[in-house]
């Protein structure tokens, strides 16, 4: 029998191996220094592993019978264009009806698209990574605005730092990841134990 839900070290392998998380010296905009990097879009370029990782995410939440039960009249919401994929692959393998993403507009997270309140079906809020948690949380105050329901979370990576739930709805994941960010390169160099490497990648 497949197994539908990869291990977490599976999943870290995909990502490995598409290139979607890459080791080394990386410089973040707001200047802090880490060990890794992720770009989940680079996993999803290949229909087989978009196939594999958005079917892992939804039986996650097909397993929880307060979602299964409204299925197909839900919607999925990506926070970002980043989670446009996932929410996509998502929608797929779940069979739900709708599917709407924000992007920020003048420094604030909203839905291009045009929306009345109760055009959104109860919602699952899917990214590919949720590294803080601001902007999965960002989305379930803008989804309650327009007077819809969130009844799940998720995402393809979630970082151990981050929320583990928001307003009582566990975030469902494929694989945690433990993130170590540094102030400078002396302190990431000292931490991480690395030898000085020639090669930076500034964001």
């Amino acid at each position: 029998m497949v197994n539908l839900i990869p291990s977490s070290e599976s999943v870290m392998q995909i990502l490995k191996e598409t290139g979607a998380y890459r080791q080394g010296h990386f410089v973040f905009p707001n200047g802090k220094h880490a060990s890794h990097y992720f770009q989940m879009p680079l996993a999803f370029r290949f229909y087989d592993n978009s196939r594999v990782l958005s079917v892992a995410l939804s039986r996650k939440f097909r397993m929880d019978k307060a979602i299964s039960s409204r299925l197909p009249k839900i919607s999925i919401i990506s926070p970002s264009p980043g989670g446009i994929p996932v929410a996509f692959g998502v929608r797929e393998a779940l069979g739900a009806e709708q599917i709407y993403w924000a992007e920020i507009e003048n420094g604030k997270r909203q839905f291009r698209q045009y929306l009345k309140d109760s055009d959104i079906h109860p919602c699952i809020i899917v990214d590919d990574l949720i590294r803080t948690g601001k902007a999965i949380e960002e989305t379930v105050e803008l989804v309650k605005e327009l007077g819809a329901e969130v009844i799940g979370c998720g995402a393809i990576v979630r970082f151990e730092d981050a929320p583990i739930e928001i307003e009582g709805i566990k975030i469902q994941s494929l694989t945690e990841f433990d993130s170590n960010f540094y102030d400078s390169f002396d302190d990431w160099k000292a931490a991480e134990g690395n030898d000085a490497q020639e090669e930076t990648v500034r964001f």
